[in-house]
């Protein structure tokens, strides 16, 4: 029978979730739901000096934003709790144990002092210092110490690491889902620390572990852990237990394409590289979100399912839904992949063209609140005839603000270029025919206005860009004459007389 697929999604409470965070999580989720399998949350709290207050709410707040829902974790205990690491400490120095015990570990003794002392000597030599099975037993460790030694030392309390034996003259043959066949000379591996004298574990041995206990079937995570894949699939091969399958995603490039985006490219360039919002709690320094910035969790998603993923065909718009069908590993490309920050906005304009006008009326009207406008006019309407032009729900503001608030000033340019010396005159007229109609509506008006224009050998020059100017003060806006119909009659008529007393 096969197992059932099980993955995570492991970050450490550092400070805010990273924009290349929120992908591996995203590409994890996609797996899980593909097979029909759970996607676990686990918070890596090891390192306690480097804990951040706020960041572990953080990462559950952005994930649920973005529209990642974890199956499994804080909160969500199905029974493979805890899954926060630091309430898991009790367990680890057992199997730390069970590695000295079966000869796969061993106590290593050494000062930070004598360390560096043995580094500067290989660097005099111009040679690079490694812990491994070169130079292990004549270190002080308990590979090279008597067993009496080791005991006195340990019954003493003296300071110790717990070393992993790495294997001398193998070479590991490694499968990786997205690079295929990996292969490692155990030899140049150095012995990594997996438990400290303080009782706290490595995030080496903490993680084996609990992915372990916690039956993770495919570890699915970034770049960066490809070197650590050796120790762990040896760590597996201590225990005698079934290693996972590993998949290790591409790191995703500044938009120049050289080098690990940054939190410093964004705000170099203008853009965030984080979900939400993160106010640091030492400095108290604001860093941009998606969230506060305008877009929505379904174009973040999207764009981060495009980057280092290919569907194998020219589609773009994915729903979640599509994106579970279509996510494989198989069609994660190797290389980076570069961040475009004109992309995402591309995705977020689609978006804001697949909602309904009611919801983007209701997101609007919050908007005019913190500009403390109230307005009886239609806000569906209004959004419906301006949101192609928006990329942001912010942008329908400046798209929409004349309807609002009365021209306080007329664009200088346009004014010169439009309002010649028979205008006024012309307006004068305008303001009789519209004076005239009972049925103010947008159609109606139009066909009035036109007639007229025609009767009297008017051009359309001579009569549009003037009004659009008197009703918005500059040469943008929709359709004129459905401007007109919103305003409403009153509001269109003291317009223009304001304009032709402006501009005359």
């Amino acid at each position: 029978m096969t197992k059932k697929v099980r993955v995570r999604f492991a970050p450490s409470p550092t400070g805010p979730l990273h924009i290349g965070g929120v992908r591996t999580a995203l590409f994890n989720y996609l797996f899980a739901k593909k097979h029909g399998g759970d996607f676990i949350l686990r918070i890596e709290d090891t390192d306690q000096n480097r804990y951040v207050e706020g960041a572990e709410s953080y990462i559950t707040e952005a994930l649920q934003w973005c529209g990642i829902p974890f199956d499994e974790g804080i909160g969500k205990d199905k029974g493979f709790g805890p899954y926060r690491q630091s309430e898991r400490k009790h367990l680890y120095k057992d199997y730390a144990d069970q590695l000295i015990a079966n000869g796969m570990a061993y106590y290593a003794f050494d000062t930070a002092e004598e360390l560096d002392t043995y580094r500067s000597e290989h660097e005099s030599e111009g040679k690079t210092f490694i812990y491994n099975w070169h130079n292990r037993s004549k270190l002080n460790n308990s590979l090279a110490l008597s067993e009496e030694e080791t005991k006195k030392k340990l019954d003493a309390g003296e300071d110790f690491v717990i070393r992993f034996r790495s294997p001398e003259n193998e070479m590991l043959h490694l499968q990786d889902l997205i690079r295929g066949e990996i292969t490692i000379d155990t030899n140049i591996l150095d012995d990594k620390v997996l438990f400290k004298s303080d009782g706290m574990p490595t995030y080496h041995l903490a993680n084996i572990v609990d992915d372990h206990l916690m039956e993770i079937t495919h570890v699915i995570r970034g770049e960066e852990w490809l070197p650590s894949l050796a120790l762990h699939v040896l760590l597996y091969r201590a225990f005698s237990w079934e290693a996972p399958r590993f998949a290790h995603l591409p790191l995703i490039l500044k938009p120049t394409g050289k080098g690990k985006l940054s939190k410093r490219d964004g705000d170099k360039l203008g853009f965030p590289v984080f979900p939400l919002q993160w106010q640091d709690p030492s400095t108290g320094d604001i860093s941009r979100g998606y969230r506060e910035d305008g877009y929505f969790p379904e174009a973040v998603l999207n764009f981060l399912a495009m980057l280092g993923w290919n569907p194998g065909t020219e589609q773009e718009i994915f729903s979640k839904d599509e994106l579970v069908q279509a996510f494989e590993l198989e069609r994660v490309h190797k290389s980076g992949a570069r961040f475009d920050p004109e992309k995402i906005k591309w995705f977020n304009h689609h978006y804001l063209q697949e909602k309904n006008d009611e919801e983007l009326a209701a997101a609007f009207s919050e908007i005019l609140i913190e500009k403390q406008i109230r307005t009886s006019l239609p806000l569906s309407r209004i959004v419906s005839l301006v949101k192609e032009r928006a990329t942001f729900v912010s942008d329908l503001w400046e798209q929409t603000s004349f309807f609002f608030e009365a021209p306080k000033a007329y664009d200088a340019k346009a004014s010169k270029k439009q309002w010649k010396a028979d205008t006024s005159g012309l307006m004068q007229q305008l303001l009789g025919i519209l004076e005239g109609l009972d049925d103010f509506s947008s159609a109606k008006a139009e066909a009035n206005v036109k007639s007229w224009i025609a009767d009297n050998n008017y051009g359309f020059g001579q009569i549009m860009p003037p009004l659009r100017l008197a009703l918005v003060g500059e040469m943008k806006g929709p359709h004129i004459f459905d401007i007109t119909e919103i305003l409403g009659k009153e509001e269109t008529l003291n317009r223009i007389r304001k304009a032709i007393d402006r501009l005359a």
